[in-house]
């Protein structure tokens, strides 16, 4: 779902040409495109509600995806939100806002 609306490009660079001729015999790769995101704006965070969290042991984003969006998929959601991109980035005892709605959210934010 994350990628539903990327362009697919061809990545036939010579660097990656060489490397992936002597490495997998391939000519080309096909590659999506990096999605540019926002971080919404004060004003637009006051369009939605945040759930505080509590990072503590077995956290994981995908599992909070899961248990406040019900997809474990949208965990880059939470993770774009917090600024902070992977779970190695949080702390036992960190605080971590879950914004809801996730229609709101994924408007604010460019999706």
């Amino acid at each position: 779902m994350r990628y539903k609306n990327q362009r697919i490009f061809r990545n036939d660079r010579k660097a990656y040409k060489r490397y992936l001729k002597k490495t997998r015999g391939l000519e080309l790769i096909r590659q999506f495109n990096t999605p540019k995101f926002k971080h919404p704006s004060v004003q637009e965070m006051s369009n939605f509600n945040t759930i505080k969290h509590i990072w503590g042991i077995g956290d994981r984003l995908y599992k909070l995806a899961h248990e406040y969006y019900s997809d474990s998929e949208m965990w880059w959601v939470i993770a774009l939100y917090n600024q902070k991109p992977t779970e190695f980035h949080y702390k036992l005892g960190d605080v971590l806002y879950v914004p809801v709605p996730l229609e709101s959210v994924l408007f604010y934010i460019g999706y």
